[in-house]
């Protein structure tokens, strides 16, 4: 399992996640991003794969857009049909690995956004994803995901590091009520370019003391900007942009997140 298939993880998901990007916030803009591309190339459909909670697919439903909603977590999908129901919206959310997944229809549009790519742990599996993304797009359609260039500092660091060294991430306030703390523990593997690692969560009460304790575990793989054009080629896939940000500055050389602009191929692979 991973982090996001625990009930506890998808119920506070949005809860730390606001707190996390107070200080953190690398996705400035990235609601606005997605619609802006909705607007362009989603005519024929949207899909949000890895959708987690929502926070995409609800924003464009909310602005009029046709969008479906998939995730392999069957309680992040629970989470968002909730949302959903509450926002008085209508949608089509189901869970589902991104290497099958199928509705039946055809999109022109696919997003996974944040780092939902990066939970598939092989090549492989990666490129089992693009080819199943390519089956259900239509001709000309367009897939958008992000990986992040991998960073040798950061990667030596958690070479040197144990599953058991966690560091302080955040502290929060949970679906409960309760005050919990959020540490990591991460390592990666230079050969497989995975990373591993556990989420501990500390629930407190409000005299500090420790009252509970969950681990979860994480696992995402780091891949390189070279290697991800050759395996979107291989799956019938031609980069149109590569940006750094959402708003719409363009990746260069530097080691930087890389949020992909991909077409499929007319004709076929």
């Amino acid at each position: 399992m991973d982090l996001h298939d625990y009930k506890d993880v998808a119920e506070n998901y949005d809860r730390y996640l606001e707190v996390m990007y107070e200080t953190e916030n690398h996705y400035t803009g990235f609601q606005e991003f997605y619609l802006e591309l909705a607007r362009k190339y989603g005519s024929g459909g949207v899909v949000d794969i890895a959708c987690g909670t929502g926070a995409v697919m609800l924003y464009l439903a909310e602005q009029g857009i046709d969008v479906d909603g998939t995730d392999l977590s069957e309680e992040m999908c629970k989470v968002s049909m909730e949302k959903a129901k509450e926002r008085g919206l209508s949608l089509a959310i189901y869970p589902a690995d991104m290497t099958k997944f199928s509705s039946g229809r055809k999109y022109s549009l696919a997003i996974i956004a944040r780092s939902g790519f990066m939970h598939l742990p092989t090549p492989e599996l990666q490129k089992a994803a693009l080819q199943n993304i390519y089956e259900q797009l239509e001709d000309g359609g367009i897939l958008t995901l992000n990986t992040f260039d991998p960073f040798p500092p950061y990667q030596t660091s958690q070479m040197a590091s144990s599953p058991e060294d966690y560091k302080f991430r955040l502290e929060y306030t949970n679906s409960d009520g309760k005050r919990e703390k959020i540490y990591n523990a991460i390592t990666y593997d230079p050969v497989s370019q995975v990373m591993h690692g556990n989420w501990k969560f500390e629930t407190l009460e409000e005299d500090g003391n420790i009252v509970g304790e969950r681990i979860r575990p994480l696992t995402m793989r780091q891949t390189y900007r070279q290697e991800m054009k050759w395996l979107v080629e291989l799956s019938g896939f031609e980069v149109v942009e590569i940006y750094k940000d959402y708003v719409w500055n363009k990746a260069d050389e530097k080691a930087s997140p890389c949020i992909w602009i991909l077409k499929k191929k007319q004709g076929g692979k």
